[in-house]
């Protein structure tokens, strides 16, 4: 008994629910952003590379590149490199910009006083990395993104 209650209740109320939604034609109270046409379109990396003497041949204690993918662009100087090297390295499930796990044993292999900071959004997902070369596994991760980050230049102290 409680059950057809419950029921013809439900029956009665489903007209006045279908009421009071909006139709096609109403017009939004207020108009919302048309999302993007591409939402891969969302990839972008601000990098800041410092402590470096030179990035690419060029001279600078602080470089600073923004960097746009899919499509590829912005004012980083190998847009299209940087952007081939993420993808290569973007799994689902994974982040790409992880840091060096914890208790990993490293060679103690000075690369360099260089560092990067790499801001932004990469498939779908915050990014907020730091890079250095102070071991033998911070440099292997720097140049897993060398192309996002620069080679340092042969002849600066600590790197043969």
């Amino acid at each position: 008994m409680l059950l057809r209650r419950i029921a013809l209740a439900a029956a009665a109320l489903a007209p006045a629910a279908l009421l009071a939604v909006p139709s096609a034609s109403a017009a939004p109270a207020a108009a919302l952003p048309m999302p993007p046409a591409n939402p891969e379109g969302l990839d972008h990396l601000t990098v800041t590379v410092s402590d470096n003497g030179r990035f690419d041949g060029r001279e600078a204690t602080s470089t600073t590149f923004y960097l746009y993918c899919h499509p590829d662009g912005g004012t980083h100087p190998r847009a299209r490199e940087a952007c081939r090297q993420i993808d290569g390295q973007t799994t689902w499930g994974k982040d790409p910009f992880a840091p060096v796990p914890d208790g990993t044993v490293c060679t103690m292999i000075y690369g360099g006083p260089q560092r990067a900071r790499v801001v932004g959004h990469w498939a779908g997902r915050p990014v907020l990395a730091e890079f250095k070369r102070t071991n033998g596994c911070e440099i292997e991760r720097w140049e897993r993104f060398s192309r996002l980050l620069g080679t340092p230049v042969k002849g600066w102290p600590g790197i043969r």
